[in-house]
């Protein structure tokens, strides 16, 4: 009878500390980059562009991986640029096979009709920042949308699996 009370006290001090575990989100590193503010800027390179030639960007995004699993992500971000600001922010692509919706006047996404997930504003040169967001499956658009940057080649693709 002691043995029974023992293992049922076990039992639900396990299923008690188990309901209290936080699943860890997974975790992305960032790189933002470009090759100088004295580099042209290309336009035309934006994400399903017909003839996109990426090859010709002179900045973009990078990520450690390209693919996690649904849930909590955290993004963490570092400015590589030396003289440049940059941003991320992650688009949930409705339509995969759609561009973005551009304000062409502003050179930029249209951040409200795109379907912003969240983002990290503004970083400064060397700086560093992070985003922790909860993701539902799907393909997904990582961008910086300071004018002009997201249409010279600044975004990368990233999946959200089941």
């Amino acid at each position: 009878m002691r043995t029974i009370s023992k293992l049922g006290l076990v039992a639900a001090v396990l299923m008690t500390c188990s309901s209290n575990i936080v699943q860890a989100a997974a975790l992305v590193q960032v790189s933002l980059w470009d090759k100088g503010a004295s580099m042209e800027m290309p336009t035309g390179l934006t994400y399903a562009a017909p003839g996109l030639d990426s090859t010709k960007a002179t900045m973009g995004i990078k990520i450690s991986r390209g693919a996690v699993k649904a849930g909590k992500v955290t993004f963490k971000l570092k400015n590589d640029s030396k003289d440049t600001i940059h941003e991320m922010i992650v688009i949930f692509l409705a339509d995969a096979k759609k561009p973005l919706p551009y304000i062409d006047a502003e050179n930029r996404v249209d951040e409200d009709k795109a379907g912003d997930e969240g983002e990290v504003s503004e970083l400064d040169p060397g700086k560093s920042g992070s985003l922790t967001v909860d993701l539902k499956p799907g393909r997904y658009l990582l961008i910086c949308n300071v004018s002009g940057h997201y249409a010279a080649g600044m975004w990368t693709e990233f999946t959200v699996n089941p």
